[in-house]
Parts: structure tokens; C-alpha cells; sequence
């Protein structure tokens, strides 16, 4: 019997990720679904990950032990999804917080006009434009800032957006970053405190108008710098 382990079979396991992981979540819109089976994301992968790839978890960003919180790719499902319920139109800027490795910035260039995402580790950022340059995904533009900073300075000149989308949780979205939305556009957010979150999809009904559906249940690692809700204390 021989003891030789079979190649890794990369398409293969980019298509058991859409098939087993992505399309069970509900995930149906065709446009999403060829982009995944497209863009490589192992290229976005650090290499010390790379084995994980396509696994259904998210992936550290950073090597050190323990990881830093909020350094990560979120689950391909999460991403998935959360591309099929901003429905990225092609003449939209949107803005993304936490480039990280610059994946989902990617799948968004493939889908709109450009995209600016804001990463706070210089490191990162690095790492992102080299990503993005790799893969020739020359619309995303990757910005070093602590996009919380002065509330949203660092966004405001490219404002307003026709989508804006957080890549990790926060316990709630900040006012000064909704009123970065076009009327009519959108923000993605994962919610709440663990255990229980939610995915957030916040339209801009008007000046002042805000609606909010939260069709998922999902948990992800915090964003940096996000203000948290004060606890309960007796």
C-alpha cells in the first residue's frame, strides 16, 4: 500500500468551498459565485495559512502568538454573503474598514468602480497593496489610517458612498460613519456582542432616515479602535 499522500488539488477545494460552504448559506447570486471561483483567495493568504485557505473559519493575518484581535480574514461565507446583500452596482465607491489582506476589497473591486479601504497596520497595508497588485485589481485604493480617528476624517474627503462595509463586528456603527452614506446607499456590519451578533444592512432612507435588516446570525473578531457599548453594572 502506498503511503504517498495524493497532491492538494486547488480547484477542487476552491469548489467544495462554494459548493459545501457557500451556496448552503444561502449565497445564490451568480455574480458572486464566479467571482469566488475566479479570484484566487490563497493569494491572499499568508503562506504560513495557506493549507487553510478554503476552510470554513477565519484565517490570522498576523503571526504573532496569540494573533492580534480583528487581524484576520472572515469566513468565506461571511464574505459571501455579505457581497450577495450589498448588490454592488458597477459605477459604485465604496468605502471598506480593515482592508487586511485586501480580499474582500478585490471581490468589491471585480463588482463596483473603485474601492478605498482603510487598514490600520502598516504591515497590512503593505501586504494589501502587494495583494491587490498581484491579482491586478487596480481600482482598490488601500489608505494607512485608524479610520476612527476625529470621526472619520480620513474618509470624509472621499465622501459620500454609495456603500460602505466594515470587515469585522462592532458593537454598534457609529453615526458619523452612516452619515458617510449617499441617500439610498448601504453599510455592512457585523453587530452585537458575543455570543449573539448579527449582520447589519443599514440603507440610508434620507437625510436623517435610517434602515436597518439584520437577516443573519454570525460572529467575528472586533474591529480595532470601534467604540464599545458601555456594560451593564450593578
Amino acid at each position: 500500500m502506498s503511503t504517498e499522500h495524493a497532491p492538494f488539488d486547488v480547484e477542487r477545494a476552491r469548489f467544495n468551498m462554494i459548493e459545501q460552504q457557500i451556496r448552503p448559506w444561502e449565497v445564490l447570486d451568480s455574480r458572486v459565485l464566479a467571482l469566488l471561483g475566479e479570484l484566487k483567495r490563497e493569494d491572499f493568504v499568508p503562506e504560513a495559512y495557506r493549507s487553510m485557505a478554503f476552510a470554513d473559519m477565519e484565517i490570522p493575518l498576523s503571526t504573532q502568538h496569540p494573533a492580534v484581535e480583528g487581524q484576520c480574514m472572515l469566513a468565506p461565507k461571511v464574505e459571501a454573503r455579505a457581497l450577495q446583500d450589498l448588490a454592488l452596482q458597477p459605477g459604485e465607491h465604496v468605502l471598506e474598514v480593515g482592508a487586511g489582506s485586501g480580499y474582500m476589497a478585490a471581490l468589491m473591486g471585480r463588482l463596483c468602480a473603485r474601492v478605498t479601504t482603510v487598514e490600520i497596520d502598516g504591515t497590512l497595508v503593505a501586504q494589501a497593496r502587494k495583494n491587490l497588485q498581484a491579482a491586478g485589481v487596480g481600482n482598490v485604493t488601500v489608505v494607512h489610517a485608524d479610520a476612527c480617528a476625529q470621526d472619520f476624517a480620513a474618509c470624509k474627503d472621499l465622501a459620500p458612498f454609495d456603500a460602505i462595509v466594515l470587515s469585522g463586528s462592532v458593537a454598534e456603527v457609529p453615526a458619523a460613519l452612516l452619515n458617510l452614506l449617499k441617500t439610498g446607499g448601504r453599510l455592512f456590519a457585523i453587530t452585537g456582542q458575543e455570543p449573539v451578533m448579527r449582520a447589519s444592512l443599514i440603507e440610508r432612507a434620507g437625510p436623517a432616515s435610517f434602515v436597518t435588516h439584520q437577516p443573519w446570525d454570525t460572529v467575528a473578531p472586533r474591529l480595532l479602535n470601534f467604540p464599545e457599548a458601555p456594560r451593564f453594572q450593578f
